[in-house]
């Protein structure tokens, strides 16, 4: 430690923001940006972050480099909107481990979750969406909610109570939640169906973090959509991104770990209870399935900067007007194959679920899944 009274001293614990990383470079490029702005809110503490796969810095590195600055005690904060693989085994498989070979303290925080600041940022970026297109009663506009989905059902009902919170927060006539991939329903089939409802104007609003893959192909998918029934005027709102209020609630997060409150709801975990069709998976170990990818770093170059979908099986952005893949490539909207080794998701034949987009189709001229 240095004798100069002046010289900046080792804070006894640091802040460890854990991403899951993307291949995509605008989505890395938010997240360093968000963690920058972490950085200057919470100084002097040292904020370091780190990706469980396709970007770097691991986590690893970023513990690392908290370590050199003196840190002893370590405050892990996922960055995940809800807790499912990823924020339950996968990030604290790679904590415990890193805490078991150095002897680093790691306190590990909660998700995001549904949180009050969180629905303030979701309202502001529907509230963009609204002000520039003012025409439409709210009474007659139906928002619809657009999850990550997961395997998990407690994440996956958590998007829904969000929707839920936004419709009775607008007032709008009606809501309905829907997913980017692994649960039903899927965006395509799920628009498909709401759009009998007969609303004048329908919003989709990504609850996701950052650009990326999916965020495109909800967008391209939408746009299907609308174009087979131009009666109904499509809104997109934007994901949520570095909004002041998602910063608010890291902070929140923070001091939460601080006040010594770690513990994630985990009433309805299917790890740890019995949930209904979930039974098989109580007790599973705890490990994380992306060391194969940790710290991989092949950077899709297709697109100048916000993704278009080029990089998909398919090779080509999903046609508009009215066209569909061809069944032979599907129409999988995933970046990779997330089943790294977990349990099989109990609805994956779903008729609106994860395998529908790749195998068959929904009609658009009678909105019906051909035979």
């Amino acid at each position: 430690m240095s004798s100069d009274p002046s010289a900046p001293q080792p804070s006894p614990y640091g802040v460890l923001i854990c991403g899951h990383g993307s291949r995509n470079r605008l989505a890395v490029e938010e997240f360093e940006r968000l963690a920058l702005g972490l950085r200057r809110r919470l100084s002097p503490i040292p904020v370091e972050h780190g990706f469980l796969e396709f970007a770097n810095p691991i986590l690893g590195d970023g513990l690392d480099r908290l370590r050199e600055q003196g840190v002893e005690r370590v405050l892990a904060i996922p960055a995940m909107l809800f807790a499912a693989g990823h924020a339950k085994n996968d990030i604290p498989s790679v904590l415990n481990t890193y805490s078991a070979e150095t002897g680093l303290e790691i306190d590990y925080g909660r998700e995001l979750g549904v949180d009050r600041l969180m629905i303030a940022a979701a309202g502001a970026r529907i509230q963009e969406a609204l002000d520039a297109n003012p025409s439409v009663p709210l009474s007659e506009t139906m928002l619809v909610v657009v999850g990550r989905g997961s395997s998990d059902p407690d994440a996956n009902s958590n998007v829904a109570k969000v929707a839920r919170m936004l419709v009775e927060g607008f007032g709008f006539g009606w809501g309905e939640t829907v997913y980017s991939g692994v649960t039903f329903p899927l965006v395509e089939p799920g628009l498909r169906h709401v759009v009998r409802l007969g609303f004048k104007r329908i919003i989709v609003f990504p609850y996701f973090l950052f650009s990326g893959v999916l965020v495109t192909r909800i967008r391209q998918h939408s746009e299907r959509v609308a174009n087979d029934h131009p009666e109904v005027e499509f809104l997109h709102a934007s994901y949520l991104g570095d909004h002041s209020r998602v910063q608010d609630t890291f902070v929140e997060r923070v001091d939460e770990v601080l006040g010594g409150e770690t513990a994630m709801n985990c009433s309805l975990c299917k790890y740890r209870a019995q949930v209904l069709g979930f039974e098989t998976e109580v007790g599973l170990a705890q490990a994380s399935h992306h060391h194969h990818v940790e710290g991989l770093t092949d950077g899709c170059d297709l697109c100048e900067r916000e993704c278009t979908g080029a990089c998909q099986p398919d090779g080509v952005p999903i046609p508009l007007g009215g066209g569909h893949p061809s069944p032979t490539h599907g129409d999988h909207i995933h970046a990779h194959d997330h089943d790294h080794g977990h349990h099989p998701y109990p609805h994956a034949e779903h008729p609106l679920g994860p395998s529908t987009l790749r195998a068959r189709r929904v009609d658009s001229k009678t909105d019906a899944p051909e035979s």
